[in-house]
């Protein structure tokens, strides 16, 4: 079982009312919510760690979960509200505005979260969800209390207007990336960690192990992913007509770990000797993930049987 850690939230999506007025569609979402929707859909066991409110939101985020066949025995529920990230879009590209304060989500402690089974292969992180204490340190830890027998990935999606403590949240990313077998970036993030420097240099400089596999996407260009500090596969991405951007890298994230657990790489072992034939068909996978996903509105992931 794949386990994604991390906020699970609601999109406010713009439309345009009847009248021309601007009104919101409130969609479910955040950064892991999403990879777990995209791993349920494509036919993969999994699960999600996160605060789930008891309102109304709330139990549509528990619906949506269920509906795409994702485990919700690791949720831990609250009456906190649920956290509400307004969506601007742009030419197609997202930004975002979060109510977060003391919500079910950012409020969670390491006693609220149990020990995984065996049966659990891999944890997922990232998002939002590594900003704002105390869960922002109770995921942190829970990835270096996992690691030594659990494949840890992070995505750190980073939303630099909302950090507000930067020291912090670079160290704590420090932290988690040092632990992680598989580090995925956007260009924009690599650039927000690291400034100065091509690419290659930029790697270099986060990379805590000749083990770890860090993959950077650069938006319709290409993906590069890099071992040992050398550039290990650089994939093509296809040409797609964008309708929005939301949800794109979380689908992404999806079809990356469907595809390792297809190809049955979902281990501190074989993480660790994987070779460029599976992580460039993996790749190829989580691109054809994520085209589905930018071509329709909003975080809404394929089914398996739409990629066949």
């Amino acid at each position: 079982m794949i386990v994604c850690c991390g906020e699970a939230l609601i999109d406010m999506i713009p439309l345009s009312g009847v009248d021309g007025k601007l009104t919101f569609r409130p969609l479910s979402g955040g950064a892991q919510f999403n990879t777990a929707i995209g791993l349920g859909r494509l036919g993969i066991n999994c699960g999600m760690v996160s605060g789930i409110s008891n309102d109304m939101f709330g139990q549509q985020l528990v619906q949506a979960l269920t509906q795409s066949d994702v485990s919700t025995q690791y949720l831990i529920r609250s009456d906190r509200p649920t956290t509400l990230a307004f969506v601007k879009l742009i030419k197609g590209q997202a930004s975002y505005t979060f109510y977060d304060e003391n919500s079910a989500g950012c409020t969670l402690f390491p006693k609220s979260i149990g020990d995984f089974p065996a049966s659990v292969s891999c944890l997922s992180f990232g998002g939002i969800s590594l900003i704002g204490d105390p869960s922002a340190s109770t995921y942190c830890q829970l990835a270096e209390t996992n690691s030594f027998n659990k494949v840890i990935m992070v995505d750190p999606n980073i939303r630099p207007s909302f950090i507000l403590d930067e020291y912090s949240y670079r160290q704590r990313l420090q932290r988690i990336m040092a632990v992680a077998d598989i580090i995925k970036l956007s260009d924009e993030d690599l650039i927000w960690l690291v400034p100065e420097g091509d690419i290659a240099s930029k790697v270099s400089c986060l990379s805590q192990s000749s083990r770890q596999l860090v993959i950077v996407t650069r938006g319709g260009r290409s993906v590069l992913a890099f071992r040992d500090e050398a550039l290990l596969v650089s994939s093509p991405v296809g040409m797609v007509d964008v309708v929005d951007t939301v949800g794109a890298g979380d689908a992404f994230n999806s079809g990356l770990l469907a595809s390792f657990e297809q190809q049955g790489c979902l281990s501190k072992e074989k993480m660790a000797t994987l070779t460029a034939s599976q992580v460039s068909q993996a790749l190829a996978y989580a691109g054809k993930v994520a085209a589905l996903t930018v071509s329709r509105v909003g975080a809404n992931p394929p089914w398996l049987s739409e990629l066949a």
